[in-house]
């Protein structure tokens, strides 16, 4: 084999072994674009060397929502069958594990009217709910990874030919996953366990709030939940599973408080959302709600994303992540959120994860927490910088160094070293 084709072997293997860290007997379902029929086969076969009992294929093209965008009529965008989530709901329910492989354009929908993906958007955001709940709270195992597609390629490295493009696309994909080394496997161990340290720091501190400050203008302290929950790397489902769902990752994360957010978070880099790209994000927070936004382009599809439902006006996600972290040491600006959100500490708008709760699974318990349970969306921003500092506040008011220009300052040199 060729080294690409061993590294790409080795890929998808983690996607499995580490992944979704699939039993023998499990179940799994891929989500994959059109273009990464090599990798699917690969990874359709780690799961039956895995001992898989049933693998489902489901291919993805973007160009058919553009089809629809363009070309449909506005009762075609409105309309979904009934039917469209229930095979996704029975597949949870039946306990398979979910391995999504993304790569879409990050502006494919750049030129489309974007109150008509606005509408398109909730509409199957409501008809997933029950899906989006179940993998929210983590009832079965998923992992979300990357492959490199031409059109994403393109987006991210524009002056390379399309064929550099794509091999430059791969190789930092490769590197940012540890799937280039002799045993990615061995390698996500040794980071999981140093993630599980940190969290475990952050979890015995219970902070009443953190403040994020930049030198791009950040300035926002950050409620958080009672009884909150930090995260980060590997997760055990209620299934008793524990994967990955996010390869790469370098971040810890919690629920804040939906109604003691304060201050303004300013974006570092742009974000792309619903096929458009936002960029120059300016909010003020008041009171847990974005009551005050600017963006310099995109501004339109912001004012939706957040005008989505009530809950969209405030955060769901707070999440701290190094400067030095492998995606940002690249370099590269991936345009897309399952990367760029693990370069730069980063919130999020919309629905919390219930797991960043004690019992946060019970609607109940997490609404008395404070937790942001009830929005349709949920849409990470990065607002960190490699100037960054952030201050982690205690129920009396004292405030302690957590992280100084973008770099941990807590815990044992072993936690430090992301």
């Amino acid at each position: 084999m060729t080294p690409f084709q061993e590294n790409l072997a080795r890929y998808a293997e983690l996607l499995v072994r580490t992944g979704v860290n699939l039993p023998h007997g499990g179940k799994v379902r891929i989500v994959a674009p059109v273009e990464a029929t090599e990798l699917t086969r690969l990874v359709v076969r780690a799961a039956y060397r895995a001992g898989a009992a049933d693998v489902r294929v489901t291919y993805s093209d973007p160009h058919l929502d553009l089809a629809l965008f363009e070309d449909g009529s506005d009762d075609a965008v409105n309309f979904l069958p009934g039917w469209h989530a229930r095979e996704r709901e029975a597949m949870v329910e039946d306990g398979y594990a979910s391995i999504a492989i993304v790569g879409e354009d990050p502006a494919l929908l750049a030129g489309v009217n974007p109150t008509r993906v606005a509408a398109r958007s909730k509409l199957a955001a409501q008809a997933m709910r029950r899906v989006s709940a179940a993998t929210g709270s983590f009832q079965v195992n998923w992992t979300v990874a990357a492959m490199a597609t031409p059109a994403w390629a393109a987006r991210v490295y524009p002056d390379l030919p399309a064929d550099e493009a794509v091999t430059r696309l791969w190789q930092d994909i490769f590197t940012v996953t540890r799937a280039d080394q002799p045993d990615p496997v061995a390698a996500w161990a040794e980071h999981l366990a140093r993630l599980e340290r940190l969290t475990a720091f952050l979890n015995a501190r219970q902070y009443a709030a953190v403040h994020l400050r930049s030198e791009l203008g950040t300035d926002l302290l950050v409620g958080l939940a009672e009884r909150h929950v930090w995260q980060g790397g590997a997760e055990t489902a209620r299934n008793g599973v524990r994967g990955v769902p996010n390869l790469p990752t370098d971040e810890v994360f919690t629920a804040p408080h939906r109604d003691r957010v304060d201050g303004w978070a300013v974006a570092s880099k742009p974000l792309s959302a619903r096929g458009q790209l936002i960029e120059g994000i300016r909010v003020r927070f008041e009171g847990g709600r974005a009551v005050e936004l600017h963006a310099q382009r995109g501004e339109d599809t912001l004012r939706q994303l957040i005008g989505t439902d009530e809950g969209a006006a405030h955060l769901g996600e707070v999440a701290l992540v190094p400067a030095s972290a492998p995606v940002a040491q690249t370099g590269t600006l991936f345009l897309n959120t399952l990367f760029d959100e693990n370069a730069a500490s980063h919130i999020a708008l919309g629905r919390c994860y219930p797991t960043n709760v004690q019992g946060g699974t019970d609607p109940e318990v997490l609404r008395a927490a404070g937790g942001n349970g009830d929005s349709l969306i949920h849409v990470d921003w990065m607002i960190g910088t490699p100037g960054t500092d952030v201050d982690g506040v205690t129920a009396d008011g004292a405030r302690e160094p957590l992280m100084r220009a973008g770099e941990w300052v807590v815990g044992s040199p072993s936690i430090r070293q992301q």
